[in-house]
């Protein structure tokens, strides 16, 4: 069984009890490999998947879970899904992706690390959150009216054509 499988099976079979537990482990290990990658973001990380998860001190499946969040906010996406502890791991993040998908994660244990003041600044911070907040309003279509002409084309008022069933 790969350690993707192991993951997605560790994720499915968390129970009420077990979830805070699980959480509370994926969240500080989270925190800690974002904060190390943070501090030097311009590095790219690589090694063996076994070998980084204990340079950071997680276990395997749990370092497989940050890959597979992580995996959208590459510059150079990998396919994790074949891998165990052998497997070659190359991170690269792109800050600006990154801090936009930790947004859309509702992830605020991460986005509000501090260390994304001194690689974005506070100008790019405030331009990515307004973007995020942007793509979620929904913007409601014209509505038309009970004496406009009906958008079906017969030149007909709304309210004596379509609008009549409406």
């Amino acid at each position: 069984m790969t350690l993707f499988e192991q993951w997605r099976e560790l994720i499915e079979n968390q129970t009420e009890d077990t979830f805070r537990e699980f959480w509370e482990e994926y969240s500080e290990a989270e925190k800690k490999i974002y904060g190390s990658i943070l501090d030097d973001p311009g590095k790219k990380v690589t090694g063996k998947l076994g070998e980084l998860s204990q340079s950071y001190q997680v276990r395997p499946v749990i370092f497989m879970g940050f890959l597979d969040g992580v995996n959208s906010s590459l510059k150079k996406e990998n396919d994790f899904e074949n891998f165990d502890e052998d497997s070659q791991v190359e991170i690269e993040i792109d800050p600006e992706k990154l801090f936009y998908n930790m947004l859309a994660a509702d992830a605020d244990h991460l986005y509000s690390l501090p260390q994304w003041l001194s690689i974005l600044g506070e100008e790019k911070i405030k331009e990515i959150t307004k973007a995020y907040k942007k793509s979620k309003t929904v913007v409601k279509g014209k509505k038309t009216g009970r004496n406009d002409p009906c958008p079906c084309g017969s030149g007909r008022k709304y309210k004596h054509c379509c609008g009549r069933n409406a």
